[in-house]
């Protein structure tokens, strides 16, 4: 079973991700990723404490990676007063490594499944 979950949540987290960076809106992100991950065959056995794993992977892959066709992006940005370039060093990476703790937490949380 260990092997199954260090292979299944970075594959959620990167679905999700993907889906984010290429339409921006973390919603839009983890309601895909949420449906893609349904469809899966077995999902429905799962126990519950896996399916809080799963819904962790998918909420970090959703988190990470924000950048300019993100609206959090420019709020945060216009907020703070601060250009693009600083935007994207900043709240991009403090996204993605909110994205990757969350993958952290699906993963020990999916070992006590």
């Amino acid at each position: 079973m260990t092997e199954a979950v260090f292979a299944a949540e970075p594959t959620r987290l990167l679905i999700a991700a993907l889906i984010r960076a290429s339409v921006g809106a973390a919603v839009v992100a983890m309601t895909m990723a949420a449906g893609i991950m349904a469809a899966m065959p077995g999902v429905a056995e799962l126990s519950p404490v896996y399916l809080a794993a799963m819904v962790c992977a998918i909420n970090g892959g959703a988190t990470a990676f924000s950048h300019v066709n993100d609206s959090g992006f420019w709020l945060v940005g216009s907020l703070l007063e601060i250009d693009e370039k600083t935007t994207l060093k900043s709240w991009t990476m403090m996204e993605t490594i909110i994205g990757f703790t969350g993958l952290i937490c699906a993963i020990v949380i999916s070992l006590f499944a």
